[in-house]
């Protein structure tokens, strides 16, 4: 009616300030819609550059994206720049990949998924024909997960547990007590099979076997929307989100690493940085780790017991290692999005997750960007990086001993099998490990992705995006409500400005 009408556009041209603490993509986000409803907002970033993980790094004429690099939901994009009337596609292309991924196996065997359904299928049929029908089912159980996890859930505030009281009936029928392995083991036989369509919550910082099934609903989201890159890496999409930000008058400080929150009774003021200077706003938005927040930045009395004990007691995503590098030639046969599938599976993920220990095996994510982008290498040549998810810094390794051996095993590895003749040809390679996740992300003991995707760190259980005990601090990022991915922390920014016109409307408590 008119009147919700009238009080939307009350709530689009609010007045006040608005900080947001980091850059990456929730961060962005979040400042783009704070902006959009009238706020005047700074953002902080303590790296020389925004993008949170998405820093693009240059060597001897190599371009690699340092984080995401895989477009899954390009509609969450599109919508920054249509809250100012402008056109993402003016700024920026994504290019639709085919296939999305390649699988490789230990024995050599290939499976290209992506593009139509039925190109699946055929993929499917020439490794186990029983498992398409299997598949079928799969996609539309997993539509299922999307309409209500996705579609309903992800930019809904859940700092309320009768929010969540509501839900449990859709999440007990979708059986979201499950993991993602045992939910594609009832749709599928083959264990290849199995394996390639389980993988997805290591996107997430989850391994299949303990991360919640909800989880399954990316696989919705990659076949109702396809999987794109965005031309130029995610480093040019942040460049021209970058732009809007500053045509909006957002004002960006990098460089700048906040030491401490100020806060007042149950509000905070702002917050003081490294450098001694106090910046103040009437809102915060931190978009960092909650590990970190909660651990190193608040008046530790303040922080209320159930907080506390999340904090404690929250188990995390894994560490990930990733070595980056070029090659003085190409490899044409190379998919731009290659997994390549150890001898081990559920083995290894339990060595990285429970026993936290660094195996001899390895499974591993290769990027290819040249595949689709010539413009990450010379001419003739080929750029690459290669993810390895390994134990976070809790498992006690000595990157500066292992590190070197690891990226030995897998520079073996790769030769072995699908980059002949990489030993002669790598060119400018150098890594980073979990020191630097924790270094230069403060992401608690190195983690990739802040707490896992468990069933019990999901929904009501993550971290909120209002902070407890603090009326106008609020959290966006991998490790709040809805998760990881940039899917995921692009719509925690939608939860952060709903909180936030929200907060608004209330009257101040004394």
């Amino acid at each position: 009616g008119v009147t919700s009408e009238i009080s939307e556009l009350q709530g689009s041209c609010m007045t006040g300030s608005a900080l947001v603490i980091g850059s990456g993509f929730g961060g962005i986000a979040s400042a783009l819609r704070l902006r959009a409803l009238g706020l005047d907002v700074h953002v902080i970033e303590r790296l020389d550059d925004i993008g949170g993980r998405a820093q693009v790094i240059e060597v001897d004429g190599y371009k690699h994206d340092a984080g995401p690099t895989v477009i899954t939901a390009p509609f969450l994009f599109d919508e920054l720049f249509e809250l100012f009337g402008e056109k993402r596609a003016d700024h920026i292309e994504f290019r639709e990949l085919n296939p999305w991924y390649r699988f490789v196996f230990p024995d050599g065997d290939q499976f290209n998924y992506g593009g139509t359904l039925e190109e699946t299928l055929q993929e499917i049929r020439r490794i186990e024909p029983k498992d398409r029908a299997g598949y079928e089912s799969l996609v539309k159980h997993s539509k299922a997960m999307f309409d209500i996890g996705f579609s309903e859930l992800a930019h809904q505030p859940f700092h309320q547990i009768k929010t969540m009281a509501k839900q449990i009936p859709h999440l007990a029928r979708l059986r979201s007590d499950r993991s993602v392995w045992d939910m594609v083991c009832q749709h599928l036989t083959n264990d290849k099979l199995r394996q390639a369509f389980s993988i997805q919550p290591l996107l997430v910082g989850g391994s299949p076997f303990d991360t919640t099934s909800i989880y399954g609903l990316i696989h919705y989201l990659e076949r109702a929307y396809g999987i794109f890159f965005a031309m130029g890496g995610t480093g040019a999409l942040v460049a021209q989100l970058k732009q809007l930000m500053l045509r909006q008058g957002i004002t960006i400080q990098t460089g700048a690493t906040v030491s401490e929150i100020l806060t007042s009774q149950n509000r905070v003021s702002g917050v003081k940085l490294e450098s001694n200077d106090v910046i103040t706003a009437d809102y915060t938005v931190f978009n960092g780790d909650p590990m970190y927040l909660y651990r190193e930045l608040l008046p530790q009395k303040q922080i209320p017991f159930a907080t506390r004990l999340k904090r404690d007691y929250s188990k995390l995503s894994m560490g990930l290692y990733v070595l980056f590098f070029g090659t003085d030639t190409q490899y044409p046969d190379i998919a731009h999005h290659t997994i390549w599938m150890g001898q081990r599976y559920r083995e290894l993920l339990d060595d990285i997750f429970h026993r936290q220990i660094l195996a001899d095996d390895f499974s591993l994510y290769l990027h290819r960007p040249t595949a689709t982008d010539p413009s990450f290498a010379p001419s003739g040549h080929d750029s690459f990086y290669v993810l390895a998810p390994v134990p976070h810094q809790g498992s006690g390794i000595d990157w500066a001993v292992e590190e070197p051996k690891l990226r030995e095993r897998i520079i073996d590895a790769l030769g072995r099998t699908i980059l002949p003749g990489l030993k002669e040809h790598i060119q400018a390679p150098f890594a980073m490990t979990p020191d630097q996740f924790s270094d230069d992300y403060l992401s608690y003991k190195g983690a990739g992705f802040s707490i896992a995707p468990l069933f019990t760190q999901s929904a009501w259980f993550r971290f909120h995006n209002k902070a407890e005990g603090f009326d106008n601090l609020f959290l966006a990022g991998a490790g709040t409500h809805p998760g990881a991915g940039m899917p995921g922390v692009i719509s925690s920014a939608k939860v952060v400005e709903r909180l936030v016109r929200e907060a608004t409307h209330q009257p101040e408590v004394a």
